[in-house]
């Protein structure tokens, strides 16, 4: 059964020591999976990717956020992992590279935390160390 959810997810992208960080908050969905969890959202302008939807698959190894609607990607995060995944935005579509240092997977029937920890890299080049905070919380 799917529950209403308050989503807040807090970024930070690291690249030579520069740091740069973003806040989305959003109303979704969320629910129980035989594995874990399930979230969804819509994207919107202040992310650059309005008029998509996301998806995330989260189990305590692994999570797969999957966009689709005006931009498709598909990012697998999984600890310990190099998983090379397809992204497309509105100037292109790339292939990205995902290697995962962390996973923290709080989450429970009311809601929880996760935390992801991961490096980014276009064509074995790298591109950026990443942390992002997921709160997910009931709501109305």
């Amino acid at each position: 059964m799917k529950k209403n959810v308050c989503i807040t997810i807090k970024s930070t992208q690291t690249v030579d020591q520069d740091k740069d960080s973003t806040e989305l908050f959003t109303f979704g969905a969320m629910e129980s999976t035989e594995n874990g969890f399930r979230l969804y959202y819509d994207e919107s302008e202040a992310t650059g990717f309005a008029g998509s939807s996301v998806t995330l698959e989260v189990t305590d190894e692994m999570v797969t956020m999957t966009r689709s609607g005006k931009a498709i990607s598909s990012l697998f995060i999984e600890k310990g992992k190099k998983h090379h995944c397809h992204y497309g935005t509105e100037f292109g579509d790339f292939m990205i590279g995902v290697c995962t240092d962390e996973i923290r997977n709080e989450l429970a029937e009311t809601g929880g935390e996760i935390y992801l920890k991961y490096t980014l890299d276009i064509n074995s080049s790298y591109m950026s160390e990443n942390e992002m905070f997921i709160n997910v919380k009931e709501c109305n």
